[in-house]
């Protein structure tokens, strides 16, 4: 068994976290001289009529396999391949990430004063074996005035994050209440992700 693994994610959160219960990890991102053929925006596009928590599920699936089909086309030393997907939900309504400030703050006026989930999937691929666990949080944000979120989305915060927020960021002060997984509204739930390293060897 490696004593380490690829985390397939462009996020600092994520590494963050990994770092939090010492997993030595390393990135394994696509890059613009071999990896033309993966088409993110592709992987990301929600299909007609689904559910946020299959979409979640589906997205993150995809992007493990192109994550081993990147680390075979690499050649590199094998060692599990790590990926997780975010999703914000308000009903059936999936919330990705703002394009622009004006989209973060027609988001985040959807959000203020309601309760909405955030879906964090997460898959390991281990050898042929693949794992996979579904980490499910409410988030209930106070009401927020046009000016409160105008200050928010200034910050720049918003842009890159699923729901145009960061919970471990500034928009903190506006979360009334929360239920489920911290790290999982984060970007990577730790208890679902030690669970699967477990499965595929890791003690932890």
């Amino acid at each position: 068994m490696p004593d380490f693994i690829y985390l397939a994610s462009q996020s600092p959160r994520r590494r963050q976290l990994l770092e939090q219960i010492a997993v030595r990890h390393e990135l394994l991102l696509p890059n613009a001289a071999g990896d033309l053929a993966e088409d993110a925006e592709a992987i990301e596009a929600v299909l007609p009529g689904e559910a946020p928590r299959d979409y979640v599920q589906r997205v993150t699936g995809l992007k493990l396999d192109a994550a081993v089909a990147r680390l075979a086309r690499r050649g590199l030393p094998p060692a599990p391949v790590l990926c997780s997907d975010t999703t914000v939900a308000l009903g059936t309504r999936i919330l990705g990430k703002p394009e622009d400030e004006d989209d973060a703050a027609r988001i985040l006026a959807l959000l203020a004063g309601r309760e909405h989930e955030v879906l964090t999937a997460v898959a390991l691929q281990s050898g042929q074996e693949r794992f996979a666990a579904l980490s499910v949080s409410t988030v209930h944000f106070a009401p927020m005035s046009p000016a409160q979120i105008a200050a928010y989305v200034a910050t720049g915060e918003p842009m890159g994050k699923a729901g145009a927020y960061g919970i471990q960021g500034a928009a903190a002060v506006h979360v009334a209440h929360l239920a489920g997984s911290y790290t999982g509204i984060m970007g990577l739930p730790l208890f679902e992700t030690a669970s699967l390293l477990r499965q595929a060897g890791w003690a932890l």
